[in-house]
């Protein structure tokens, strides 16, 4: 399950944690201008974690998700061109 919300400088997208236990805590993923973040608590930290990406990370995480193991470039296409 996840939850989506707009706010004054960010979306902000929840994944909850619904399948097989043990479950993991809920992230939350904060879509600002500039960046996204990625937070979750860490129960044996006992503190929320925050992972910042550029949007070309996001981009390329994307991308991985689709991909077999290798190393890749994403090569930008102009808009003229497609």
């Amino acid at each position: 399950m996840f939850t989506i919300e707009h706010e004054f400088d960010a979306t902000v997208v929840t994944l909850v944690d619904e399948g097989e236990t043990p479950l993991k805590e809920d992230v939350t993923v904060n879509a600002f201008d500039d960046c996204v973040t990625i937070e979750q608590y860490d129960p044996v930290h006992d503190r929320v974690m925050t992972i910042t990406l550029s949007f070309t990370q996001v981009r390329d995480l994307e991308a991985a998700l689709d991909l077999p193991e290798g190393v890749y470039r994403l090569k930008l296409i102009d808009e003229d061109e497609a």
